[in-house]
């Protein structure tokens, strides 16, 4: 996609600027800068702006002595090799005018942009396009030959085929070249596929219609070929459709990476810089609320992280001088000064990109049940078109009616019904599923669910709520509840959150004013009243040392003297347990992987009855596990919501996510139900072994009908028009039986194949 640096360009190149020169300065108003400019301290805001026009040294000379002229400006840095930029200007003097001072240098320049826009599908646009031609054009030659069939004779009937012909022919150049390319594809490579014998067959009912209308024959099949062509296209846009949703997750997981951050020179002076150019070893400024750029460590400050996209554990996490921290982590409370530790490409986030898309690449060589199918029907159809054609030429000696039933021969095993048996069956299934609140993104994921064995569950937001809540006794206090909820309402900590909701109603047992309540980054809340000091947090800190020693966890204290010990629980996901027993009566073996500690899955665990538990791991080693089981000839399914998930949602056989998952999550996964029920998993399981038996039916049909017309073509008693028509015929049949799956057969319990239930139950008493 052409940005505004490259529209520029093509109209007037980097250096003749003329006319493209005004409309670059226009373009960089001063409210762009300023929308598009960040604080980098000490009252300077800093513009980063891409010159493709930059090519030597002596460019960088001349932009940063120019630009450094400019009222306002403080520094001009350019980057040679990534052709940008960065301008330093003091927010009081306002943003300075540098689309006029580049374009007086003979520069285009644009605002640098921070992430590549997605474009649309153009294969799909032009899959519709084609459809919609196809269409319209079947339904003016059907009518047309109507009137054939009706009686027309003569040179009425020479100019009802010749006005087919009008219409046919450009339909088939421009509907019928999504065959014809893909078919020239293969063959160059020595090849064939379902694409050949189609374009070989339309091409052919087109070229001897041509001969017979120019000849005056009383019969020609354009109604066929386009009406072959149209019925096809439905096919394939269906099955498109189906598959592209199915995107990649490594580029949402790569929006969570930090564009920049702010680079603390030797000499005190604040810049901001890409992540790209960090380099180890420099000090950087990351402020609440934005990612950490790179793997580094707290040099100084106090805050708490949001580690989930490491641990998948939501609650956050304490740092100080001396701490780890993780790219792609979420500073959450105050500001931290940084040593990087490793350049952006060497970082935990760069290694989980790398990890998706090693994983992405092993599930695209998965392949689909029409695929393999595909394998075999090409070079069966030639080989009886062929022979047919021989058989015929050497009979009677007329090429003629040798070509026609070679013709039909194509026509009538033809694989509309084979190619809707696939799209039309998932398209009911995606709709029974989204009645159901789940959403499927690409149509391979309903038949690889159809084949597990195996279920992976994370913990927290999976199997739990993943909100932490108050865990009452009898022992709790309701006035000192009542004082740690009106605490905790100043902070949105889930811990705080979680006791200002369970002290809700409370409010009438505090009666103590506070003077006022400030949250301690990485500690907790303290508050003045009556001379006294209140603290509700971390007990090292609330308590004196002498009560502190051997507490932890969430107290509220007075005076340093402790008033109650807070504990907290995460709540099962709603239908946790009833989906854990519908999948291990299927046979299925469960297994719980968390990066949580083995102390916080183990009660999980034991509610659910599930026995097999990984605690503690981080996200490569979740994607190793998948791996071992891949090894051991098991499809496994993974259930998960988290960051830390997002690799091994990809690297399972098939996945499922909640959609309270974080984007990367939901974008990772095959499915994703909306609602909060966990029974949405054995739900999209039994609709796609529905599914699955559909598909196996059509494919029977299919086969069925080619095994019973084939001879029938061969034999040269069906001409290519009534090909079309049982072509046609098998197509609906196909279509009706697919529509079964809304009626209600997903609606019956779901009953493994007896073939599948065997191994499964199998896999299941092995040792994890």
């Amino acid at each position: 996609m052409a940005g505004p640096c490259d529209v520029a360009r093509l109209a007037g190149g980097a250096h003749a600027m003329t006319g493209a020169a005004a409309s670059v300065a226009r373009r960089l108003s001063a409210d762009e800068l300023r929308l598009a400019s960040r604080a980098v301290g000490d009252g300077l805001r800093q513009t980063d702006l891409s010159v493709p026009g930059i090519s030597c040294g002596g460019c960088i000379r001349k932009i940063e002595d120019a630009v450094g002229r400019l009222p306002g400006v403080a520094r001009a840095r350019v980057n040679l090799s990534t052709k940008r930029l960065a301008v330093d200007w003091r927010e009081s003097d306002g943003p300075p005018p540098l689309g006029e001072a580049l374009a007086a240098l003979g520069y285009d320049a644009c605002l640098h942009a921070t992430r590549e826009e997605e474009g649309q599908d153009p294969q799909l646009a032009r899959q519709i396009r084609a459809l919609a031609v196809a269409g319209f054009a079947s339904m003016n030659i059907m009518g047309l030959s109507v009137s054939v069939w009706s009686g027309a004779a003569g040179e009425t009937r020479d100019l009802f085929h010749w006005l087919s012909a009008a219409i046919a022919l450009p339909t088939l150049l421009y509907s019928g070249r999504i065959f014809f390319a893909s078919a020239w594809s293969a063959l160059r490579r020595g090849q064939t596929n379902m694409d050949v014998p189609i374009s070989i067959g339309v091409l052919l009912a087109f070229a001897m219609s041509l001969y017979d209308t120019i000849h005056h024959q009383p019969h020609a099949y354009f109604d066929a070929a386009i009406s072959l062509l149209f019925f096809l296209l439905i096919g394939r846009t269906l099955d498109h459709v189906m598959r592209e949703k199915a995107r990649t997750a490594v580029k949402g997981l790569g929006r969570l990476a930090a564009y920049g951050a702010t680079v603390i020179d030797p000499d005190g002076a604040r810049s901001y810089r890409p992540t790209e150019e960090i380099e180890p070893g420099m000090t950087l400024l990351v402020p609440a609320g934005e990612r950490i750029p790179v793997d580094a460590t707290v040099r100084e400050g106090r805050s708490d992280i949001d580690a989930s996209i490491a641990t998948g554990e939501s609650v956050p996490e304490p740092v100080l001088p001396g701490s780890a921290l993780r790219a792609g982590t979420l500073n959450l409370t105050g500001p931290l000064i940084l040593t990087a530790t490793a350049a952006a490409k060497d970082s935990f986030l760069a290694e989980m990109i790398r990890l998706m898309e090693a994983a992405e690449g092993g599930r695209s060589r998965y392949r689909r049940l029409a695929d393999r199918a595909a394998r075999l029907y090409a070079p069966v159809v030639h080989s009886a078109a062929a022979l047919s054609f021989l058989a015929w030429m050497l009979a009677s000696g007329d090429w003629h009616r040798a070509v026609t039933i070679a013709v039909a021969v194509l026509i009538i095993t033809c694989p509309c019904a084979l190619g809707l048996a696939v799209p039309m069956v998932q398209v009911v299934a995606a709709k029974a599923l989204f009645e159901r609140g789940i959403m499927v993104k690409d149509g391979s994921a309903m038949e690889r669910l159809a084949e597990i064995d195996t279920v992976l569950f994370d913990k927290t937001g999976t199997l739990t709520s993943g909100r932490p809540r108050l865990r009452r006794d009898g022992a709790m206090d309701d006035a000192a509840l009542a004082v740690a909820a009106r605490m905790a309402a100043h902070s949105r900590h889930p811990y705080a959150q979680a006791l200002a909701e369970a002290g809700a109603g409370l409010e009438g047992q505090a009666d103590i004013a506070f003077d006022g309540i400030a949250e301690q980054a990485g500690q907790g809340l303290e508050a003045q009243a009556g001379g006294e000091l209140w603290r509700l947090g971390r007990a090292e800190w609330a308590l004196d040392p002498a009560q502190a020693a051997g507490m932890a966890g969430t107290v509220l204290a007075r005076n340093g003297r402790l008033v109650q010990a807070f504990a907290f629980e995460d709540e099962l996901r709603p239908g946790a347990a009833e989906a854990a027993a519908r999948l291990r009566n299927q046979g299925l073996a469960l297994e719980i992987v968390s990066g949580d500690t083995a102390q916080a899955v183990a009660p999980v665990a034991a509610d659910l009855g599930i026995d097999r538990v990984r605690a503690g791991l981080l996200p490569s080693e979740k994607t190793a596990r998948l791996t071992e089981l891949g090894a051991e000839g098991r499809r496994a399914l993974m259930v998960g919501d988290g960051l830390n998930d997002a690799p091994a949602l990809v690297a399972a056989h098939v996945s499922i996510a909640p959609g309270s998952a974080a984007d990367v999550g939901r974008q990772a996964a095959d499915f994703v139900f909306l609602r909060s029920d966990l029974r949405a998993v054995p739900d999209a399981l039994a609709i796609t072994l529905a599914a699955d038996r559909l598909i196996r039916q059509n494919f029977a049909f299919a086969v069925l009908y080619n095994v019973v017309a084939l001879p029938v073509a061969i034999a040269g008693h069906v001409t290519p028009l009534v090909a079309a028509l049982a072509m046609s015929g098998s197509s609906i049949l196909v279509v009706a039986n697919a529509l079964r799956l809304g009626s209600g057969l997903a609606d019956r319990p779901a009953q493994r194949r007896a073939g599948r239930e065997r191994p499964a139950r199998a896999l299941r008493e092995r040792p994890a």
